[in-house]
């Protein structure tokens, strides 16, 4: 996701870059906050004095600068220590959603049957193996039916994810992993010395993940069963609205599926539900993505929510109802540019699908 946030380069952060971008990002916005308290407080003083015309007394000027200059500073603490939290205990402030969903065309037998959905690992990030051993630990506590990944395991490369494939494989559920691939799962935001090194990347993520017991659904479908019956789950490559790829072909991804079915479609970018899902597709019911990150950084509370993300995507975190259609965008598990989350935390979303009489 750093690619649409931060440019069109073909580069992808380490950690300690991401790092870097963060200390100049709080040196930035606190001298910006403090530059504005000071400014203010000097265009107050020249009103004042082109308003009465005369200088007047200016004894008490030091005292007064010294105090504004404290309130610049006061004010600037705030961001400050906002940021420090984002970047040493933000990222790691796991949260699980859970959401009940009701549907007409449900098989029976998967009335009460639980999803957990993660999305947006980003190996390629992490520094702290204790926290996201927790992270894991919480998965799994949710004890769902299926575990769904919905693609960005690492930031580029494949070899990312070595110091934690034995960690991730600890994941378990009683119907199986299944993942697809993100945007940065293909390697796209790196140069390469030929076309076949790229694909051997791809190949070895594929084997890293087959490995974890995961197993990949690259435009292609599965079922799920459970007592006689079953629905479909589907999975797509990344497809993204602009510039991202597109690589997903729901059209092949769904072949032999019947119009029966009850279908679940995985897909790494929102934007594939609002351009080809919707419009081509009413028979899917739920959709899971992820992508956005919720940009990391906003305010959710009851009631109300913003993020900068919402300027750049229609559906940008949360789950999503139109037409009898729905959309859940995970907020993501990890981190990626900018090494914290403030406000947007990291996602762990259980569903669980109920049959509508």
């Amino acid at each position: 996701m750093a690619y649409h946030w931060f440019g069109k380069g073909k580069t992808v952060w380490s950690a300690p870059q991401q790092y870097a971008v963060a200390a100049f990002l709080i040196w930035f916005i606190v001298n910006l906050v403090t530059s504005i308290v000071l400014f203010a407080e000097d265009i107050t003083r020249l009103l004042r004095w082109l308003f009465t015309k005369k200088r007047g007394n200016t004894s008490h000027m030091p005292s007064r600068r010294k105090f504004v200059s404290a309130l610049g500073w006061g004010l600037a603490a705030i961001p400050f220590a906002s940021l420090l939290y984002a970047i040493f205990q933000g990222k790691y402030n796991y949260k699980v959603l859970k959401y009940t969903l009701y549907f007409p065309n449900l098989p029976k037998a998967f009335d009460g049957y639980r999803i957990t959905q993660i999305s947006d690992i980003h190996c390629g990030s992490f520094d702290n193996y204790d926290k996201i051993r927790y992270g894991v630990e919480l998965i799994n506590a949710q004890q769902s039916d299926v575990i769904l990944f919905t693609g960005d395991l690492v930031n580029n490369l494949s070899e990312e994810l070595l110091p934690w494939q034995s960690l991730f494989s600890q994941l378990h559920a009683p119907s199986g992993i299944y993942a697809i691939m993100g945007n940065h799962d293909y390697g796209d935001y790196s140069s390469w010395e030929s076309p076949e090194a790229k694909q051997a990347n791809i190949e070895q993520l594929h084997k890293l993940e087959e490995e974890m017991g995961w197993k990949l659904l690259l435009n292609t479908h599965t079922y799920l069963h459970r007592n006689g019956e079953r629905i479909a789950l589907i999975g797509v490559e990344n497809w993204g609205h602009g510039r991202f790829s597109k690589y997903g072909d729901l059209t092949k991804a769904m072949q032999g599926i019947a119009a029966d079915d009850f279908k679940i479609l995985m897909t790494h970018d929102p934007t594939h539900w609002e351009d080809i899902v919707q419009p081509q597709h009413k028979d899917i019911a739920l959709t899971l993505s992820g992508h956005t990150h919720g940009m990391q950084c906003g305010i959710e509370v009851p009631g109300w929510r913003w993020s900068p993300s919402q300027y750049i995507y229609k559906h940008w975190g949360g789950m999503y109802q139109e037409n009898g259609q729905y959309l859940n965008v995970n907020r993501g598990f990890g981190y990626h540019a900018f090494p914290g989350r403030l406000g947007v935390w990291p996602e762990i979303t259980v569903i669980e699908l109920k049959t509508k009489e």
